[in-house]
């Protein structure tokens, strides 16, 4: 499943709050962990033993402020061992399970949480009641350190698309685009990348030029490669307002 974007107005009644996991997805087939892009996840045997024999779609997460960590884990073509002992499943939904989310979060909650595996976690979740309420929360997570929150519709059956059944809330937008051409810098980033024309929809081109490290002036996502940025709001012509890159959307 796929988020759409909650804005005030939007009706809470029915839904489900958790923190928004700042990882990578990950996917349980019954067998074998994969990204959502489907790339075989090399977790260590002891990661994915304990797992039951259902599908179970979580995040690959490592805490709040670690995403890097969790990126070179997951990414690793070898189960490095030290390394996944900092990781932790995040599972929020049973696909393979009939009915709607209300009846796959109760069985979710009966096969979680594994004595023997307390990095297997079923995500906290509490029913959505007020803007206000809703604001409150996500300012604390926030706060603390984390990126967002996710909202389940409870009545809603399992998609593998992007609707209203599931959204995200965040303290700002952001949105992938594709790499179009890498544009040379000036000044002080002379020689070195100064903007990316990146490619958004339906055809919307623009200039993505905050948010990079030196590093990544010199070494700018390869073209083709789908990134992540943030923005404040939409002007008039559709552009993205103060569009800052992100990352590299590395999960598929």
């Amino acid at each position: 499943m796929l988020a759409n974007v909650y804005r005030r107005g939007m009706p809470l009644a029915g839904y489900w709050v958790s923190e928004k996991y700042d990882g990578l997805r990950g996917y349980w087939d019954g067998q074998q962990l994969w990204t959502r892009g489907g790339e075989r996840v090399h977790a260590p045997a002891w990661f994915t033993a304990p797992l039951p024999a259902v599908p179970l779609d979580g995040e690959l997460w490592a805490g709040r402020g670690r995403f890097e960590h969790a990126l070179s884990t997951v990414r690793s073509q070898q189960s490095m061992d030290a390394a996944w002992r900092a990781m932790r499943f995040m599972v929020f939904d049973v696909p393979a399970e009939h009915g709607d989310f209300d009846h796959r979060l109760t069985r979710l909650q009966q096969l979680l949480p594994i004595a023997a595996a307390p990095w297997i976690i079923a995500v906290p979740q509490q029913r959505a009641t007020t803007h206000t309420a809703l604001q409150a929360l996500l300012d604390r997570v926030v706060k603390d350190g984390g990126e967002g929150l996710m909202l389940h519709l409870g009545s809603a059956s399992y998609r593998s698309e992007r609707s209203d059944d599931l959204l995200k809330f965040k303290p700002y937008d952001d949105a992938e685009a594709r790499v179009i051409a890498h544009l040379p810098g000036q000044g002080k980033h002379a020689g070195r990348m100064g903007a990316l024309l990146v490619e958004a929809g339906e055809g919307l081109r623009f200039r993505l030029g905050g948010g990079f490290s030196d590093a990544q002036r010199r070494d700018p996502p390869a073209i083709g490669s789908l990134v992540i940025y943030r923005y404040n709001g939409l002007n008039a012509s559709g552009l993205p307002r103060h569009a800052r890159f992100l990352r590299v959307r590395e999960d598929g």
